[in-house]
């Protein structure tokens, strides 16, 4: 979908001020968050596609306003509520209703730093060849879908190359709005700097960015 999130190319937003000996977290709660995301994520089913959907909906007011952090509560609390796993009135009040039993955990203690340190791979398995190789030219298409995707909008109708094969994935387009993994061929394409957002520039000057069979067509 189109929104403020997507906001790559886009400028007037002031200069990024890298912040000298940053910490991994500014605050505890943001810890907390950070390890409420998987046994959540796992309890409930949900792809990360469907949870940077949510993220997606945040009105610009608020998306701008807010934390990344911040994003990551907002999204968690959108989808428990939407998938039944608690209500608005128990989110108010930190707790379940009195005399409903409390779900099993998601994870084992002991298993949570193993999957927070490397993650679920999105790959999936396709007899699907590739549509392109190495070297091939590219045109990425001038797509706008309503829901989620994972095609920039600065790409969008520009001209570039294919850099290296990926594999195969699960479709982010599709996975997180409940419609399948869709697995298809994963790309990093190279494109010129002048070719995004014209004007001179140096020759060194390229963006890779990794596309999925469906953005692309043969330039």
């Amino acid at each position: 979908m189109n929104g403020v999130h997507d906001i790559g190319g886009m400028d007037g937003f002031g200069p990024v001020v890298p912040e000298a000996d940053e910490p991994v977290f500014h605050a505890d709660w943001e810890r907390r968050v950070f390890g409420l995301f998987t046994p959540t994520a796992l309890a409930a089913g949900i792809p990360v596609d469907e949870f940077r959907h949510a993220i997606e909906r945040m009105t610009p007011v608020d998306y701008l306003s807010t934390s990344y952090y911040e994003h990551w509560l907002h999204a968690l609390e959108t989808l428990v509520v939407e998938r039944g796993l608690v209500s608005v009135e128990e989110l108010a009040a930190g707790h379940v209703r009195k005399g409903q039993r409390a779900a099993a955990p998601a994870l084992r203690p002991e298993a949570v730093p193993i999957v927070v340190a490397h993650g679920h791979s999105c790959r999936a398995k396709t007899d699907r060849e590739p549509r392109f190789g190495v070297g091939d030219e590219v045109i990425a298409r001038n797509l706008h879908p309503t829901g989620h995707t994972r095609l920039p909008r600065y790409v969008r109708g520009r001209r570039g190359r294919v850099d290296r094969l990926h594999g195969t994935f699960a479709f982010p387009d599709t996975m997180a709005h409940g419609a399948g993994e869709k697995p298809q061929h994963v790309y990093s394409v190279r494109f010129r700097a002048s070719e995004l957002w014209g004007g001179p520039s140096e020759r060194g000057d390229v963006v890779y960015i990794d596309l999925f069979d469906d953005y692309l067509d043969p330039a």
